[in-house]
């Protein structure tokens, strides 16, 4: 039997191999860095380190984004590759269902975590998509889905439902509005608000340059 770190290790082994080089800002960086963010905020929790950093490690393993909007696709193949490394049903069940609920769903609607692990790492995914890097991600993955930049005449839509927002295809300084500088007032632990509120200053900033060179005026 594996020991608890052989797994993290064999797990983030297999997700740098399967990601790297993706092209959408879905990448082993980004998972490499939601890893590290979650075990950041974690040091700061109560909650179970080993649940957090395979739910971490995990969280994109089949994304509904690139999978037809499936949202069952991803705690589908996390089972099986859990399974696949004996690791116990309870923790597997407890990381599927941080993978199910970790993606936001349209600014109408919730999405509660139900554990604590499941809101830290909800919340290391979300600082990955906001401020600077969260800028490069967003252009990054509208370039793969071959959108526009920008287009005044095309407005923020604030979705009610999942199915609404999964269908969007709107440019992409729209999904500032749709999603990223919403995220701010949804994070669940102290350590990430404190880490927000930086990165969602930054985008403001961004968004300010942006409008006044788009008009000529810098």
């Amino acid at each position: 039997m594996l020991t608890p770190e052989q797994i993290i290790e064999t797990t983030a082994d297999h997700v740098k191999e399967w990601f790297t080089g993706e092209g959408s800002g879905h990448d082993w960086w980004h998972i490499y860095r939601v890893w590290n963010n979650a075990k950041h905020i974690a040091k700061h929790e109560q909650a179970d380190m080993f649940i957090v950093e395979l739910a971490a490690l995990l969280h994109d393993i089949a994304d509904h984004k690139f999978h037809n909007g499936d949202d069952t696709v991803g705690p589908r193949v996390a089972r099986e590759w859990l399974q696949g490394l004996h690791v116990s049903d309870e923790i597997t069940d407890r990381i599927c269902v941080i993978i199910k609920e970790i993606s936001f769903k349209g600014a109408g609607t919730s999405s509660v975590m139900s554990s604590l692990e499941g809101a830290i790492v909800q919340d290391a995914d979300r600082l990955d998509a906001i401020g600077a890097i969260g800028i490069a991600r967003t252009f990054a993955y509208g370039g793969h889905k071959n959108r526009e930049m920008y287009d005044p005449a095309i407005k923020p839509v604030l979705h009610d439902s999942f199915e609404a927002y999964k269908a969007n295809t709107a440019p992409t300084i729209n999904h500032f509005y749709e999603k990223l500088l919403l995220l701010k007032d949804r994070m669940h632990t102290e350590t990430a608000r404190r880490i927000a509120a930086r990165r969602h200053q930054y985008m403001e900033e961004f968004l300010s340059q942006f409008y006044a060179e788009w008009e000529g005026l810098r």
